[in-house]
């Protein structure tokens, strides 16, 4: 382990974009950070995308990244399967950032349809359909290890919301009766996987998101400091804020109410 004492894990949708439009001052305080040499990844339960797309997305909109700076689900969810059972046949439900980190972390993809996988990984997938909830419903009772790459219910999209991950894993878990081992915020399987990408404990860092039930919570679960960004926009807001801590029977250790804020926080430590 390092002697960093200020890295950050910064979560994504909510707090630094919504949809396709940055929040304000997010590219200030990635450049601050890059500047100043201060540690940091983005880190999303989104499993759709490869980290490249992350950060070609964010450059777009202004934001300063490169794909080593991204976090992302579906990473972790390959990485945990690979390190208990290196090669392991996968059968994937998800899209092009999952399979792309099944095949990064030497894992096969199972494809055959009649056969049966070590594993069934399932993340966001919006060409899920009921044949699929009947291969992966079946391979689980036949003997597959259940992996969820998050537990979001809601996927926010320019059009309204739709259904998550959690929303499909939930269906596979009623179909079996097999409770998933969750991979993203705020299991802290995705936690140790970020603080092993940047070298340092938990103790050395702090996470940055709007989601009392997945930013926050992931904090407090893997032992780490959190940051809750308050805003009209974001998933906790100041008119929710008290129903949010209830429900996740949690507090963030420190809360600001825009971006600006926390860069002062952050370069002031």
């Amino acid at each position: 382990m390092t002697s960093i004492h200020n890295a950050l894990l910064i979560d994504l949708d909510g707090t630094l974009y919504h949809g396709d439009r940055m929040v304000p001052g997010a590219d200030q305080l990635i450049a601050a950070l890059n500047e100043h040499g201060i540690p940091f990844l983005f880190l999303t339960n989104n499993s759709s995308a490869a980290p490249e797309a992350v950060a070609l997305r964010l450059n777009k909109m202004g934001i300063p990244a490169k794909k080593e700076q991204v976090c992302t689900s579906s990473m972790a969810a390959a990485a945990y399967i690979a390190a208990r059972k290196p090669g392991a046949s996968v059968a994937v439900f998800g899209e092009a950032g999952l399979k792309g980190a099944v095949a990064s972390a030497g894992l096969h993809e199972f494809t055959d349809e009649n056969g049966q996988p070590d594993y069934v990984l399932q993340g966001i997938d919006r060409e899920f359909s009921y044949e699929k909830l009947a291969r992966a419903g079946r391979w689980i009772l036949t003997g597959a290890e259940f992996v969820l790459t998050n537990p979001d219910l809601l996927l926010p999209s320019e059009g309204g919301l739709m259904p998550g991950a959690g929303t499909l894993g939930a269906a596979v878990e009623s179909m079996t009766g097999v409770k998933p081992t969750i991979i993203g915020k705020p299991s802290p399987i995705l936690m140790n996987f970020a603080f092993n990408l940047l070298g340092v404990s938990a103790s050395q860092v702090t996470i940055i998101g709007d989601n009392m039930m997945t930013d926050i919570k992931a904090g407090a679960e893997s032992g780490c400091r959190s940051l809750l960004l308050l805003t009209e926009e974001g998933v906790t807001t100041p008119h929710n804020l008290e129903r949010h801590q209830r429900l996740a029977d949690i507090e963030p250790d420190l809360i600001k109410r825009d971006l600006e804020e926390i860069m002062e926080w952050v370069l002031n430590r």
